[in-house]
């Protein structure tokens, strides 16, 4: 059996049908009545899992009161196609595991993204010589990848920093993803005048933790995570989650308690880290001492 794909629209579309049967006063037992189906069914779609037909999403939506034309459409447009597969299983798309799929699906309809990092500069500002050292001794798998199919999933991910409706992307990166090697000193010179460049940008803002900084018992600096937030067409207002990852295990939570832990931590490390101009002066020094090794 194929696994279920879960997409940024799936998700909105979840919150939408989530937030229609709490307007409507009743429980998902009984919203599930409206179609006839299950309150599993119910509780599989508000989780982003599950398939809902054009004709019961309409039906649902009208049983439930929601009867404007223009907020059905915004329903129907959020179905629409958010279950197909065949996008990740061609080309370099297949490089994208199962786990990883929903951030970059989150990632092209986000309006803001905010990320610690740790050790590897972010996939989203990397240059395609830093990207192919990373995955330089990386075999062909059992589906024939390459470091070429990962080298251009990387890159294609890319395309939102320049898109015309780009979002607002802000990255707090530890030291150590300016000073662990990626390939020779020239790729890692490279990789942090790209990241000076982008920084540049009215849209893309880039802070260092130095390792000098002190960064308080409460500040979470041993693992990464990315907070994204999608903006939604109907009326239960953005989509937002933590996403982080650890050995062998990606996990994504829109709880609002862990939310909150991440937003705080979020803020802490921001407002430890370096200025932007201060954090531009920093990577040219670093940019200077891989010069010097050449």
């Amino acid at each position: 059996m194929a696994a279920t794909v879960r997409t940024a629209k799936k998700l909105l579309l979840g919150r939408e049908i989530k937030h229609m049967i709490e307007t409507a006063g009743i429980s998902q037992t009984d919203a599930g009545k409206l179609i006839e189906v299950g309150q599993p069914k119910i509780a599989t779609l508000i989780n982003g899992a599950g398939s809902i037909s054009h004709g019961d999403l309409v039906l649902l939506a009208t049983k439930l009161g929601f009867t404007d034309e223009g907020y059905q459409e915004a329903l129907r447009e959020l179905r629409r196609d958010n279950h197909k597969r065949g996008f990740w299983s061609t080309g370099h798309n297949r490089a994208y595991g199962e786990d990883l799929r929903l951030l970059v699906d989150l990632e092209k309809m986000a309006d803001q993204i905010q990320s610690f990092e740790m050790e590897v500069v972010p996939g989203l500002l990397q240059t395609e010589a830093y990207a192919r050292a990373q995955h330089g001794d990386l075999p062909l798998d059992d589906e024939g990848l390459g470091v070429e199919d990962f080298v251009q999933a990387r890159l294609a991910r890319q395309e939102i920093v320049d898109k015309a409706d780009a979002p607002t992307i802000q990255f707090v990166l530890s030291e150590s993803c300016l000073r662990r090697m990626w390939g020779d000193a020239d790729v890692m010179r490279d990789q942090i005048d790209h990241l000076i460049k982008l920084s540049n940008r009215r849209h893309v803002m880039i802070q260092v933790f130095p390792f000098k900084t002190r960064p308080g018992r409460r500040s979470p600096i041993g693992n990464r995570f990315v907070l994204v937030r999608v903006p939604s067409p109907g009326a239960a207002g953005p989509l937002e989650l933590a996403y982080t990852e650890g050995e062998g295990e990606r996990r994504y939570q829109d709880d609002r308690k862990a939310l909150a832990a991440y937003e705080s931590a979020w803020a802490r490390l921001s407002n430890a880290a370096l200025r932007f101009d201060e954090s531009r002066a920093f990577m040219k020094d670093v940019a200077s001492e891989y010069k010097e090794m050449q």
